[in-house]
């Protein structure tokens, strides 16, 4: 099923204009062709199964390094990118790149694949948003390890500059603390987040 969704999203454009998929191309020009396309089926089957219910989706690339921005924000029912900004991985992972991703609680690492997002709350780490993993072989406990988006001091490109990465986390995907809040109202509620990295070209699709 999977794999007739994604060469759905991949068919050439019809007469009447430009796929989803051509149009999310247009609008983010430096977004590799894999994430997006990983990420746009992902919507499409969550989508489909009611799990997903707005037209938001938000794809990383854990393939680049922590100091480029690579998270991408989109609009998909106007098929505009809302937002391209840093974001930081766990400090399991890795330093500057992310190389080592896992599920366990207590590892401090990033989850790959789709989570389905939920409500907001104020923690200890302000304004936050709760994400659930829906692939039980990557990223299933993301609720009980408090995986969630939010915004931190270490994110930025002052930090970048002093450390050559920027700041890690417990492994929440953590944005800007100026953009934190209006990047978690565009995605609350049962949008999409999908994270990527090479290393899901050989484990194939989770979804």
């Amino acid at each position: 099923m999977f794999a007739a969704l994604l060469l759905a999203v991949s068919a050439l454009a019809a007469p009447s204009g430009p796929t989803l998929l051509d149009r999310c191309r247009e609008a983010a020009p430096d977004l590799r062709a894999e994430p997006l396309e990983a990420a746009l089926a992902a919507w499409r089957h969550l989508s489909g199964d009611g799990l997903a219910a707005r037209p938001r989706l938000a794809v990383i690339d854990y393939g680049l390094p922590s100091t480029v921005p690579r998270l991408w924000v989109f609009d998909l029912e106007q098929g505009r990118l809302l937002y391209r900004e840093l974001v930081a991985h766990g400090r399991g992972s890795g330093e500057d790149l992310a190389t080592v991703f896992s599920d366990v609680p207590g590892s401090f690492t990033s989850s790959l694949g789709a989570f389905v997002t939920g409500e907001t709350y104020t923690g200890r780490n302000g304004y936050s948003l709760r994400l659930r993993g829906v692939e039980p072989e990557r990223n299933r406990r993301a609720e009980e390890r408090a995986i969630v988006v939010h915004g931190a001091a270490y994110v930025g490109e002052a930090t970048a500059r002093a450390l050559g990465r920027l700041g890690r986390s417990h492994g929440c995907p953590a944005v800007r603390p100026e953009i934190a809040r209006r990047v978690i109202d565009d995605l609350k509620d049962r949008a999409v987040l999908y994270a990527w990295h090479p290393s899901l070209r050989v484990s194939g699709p989770g979804v």
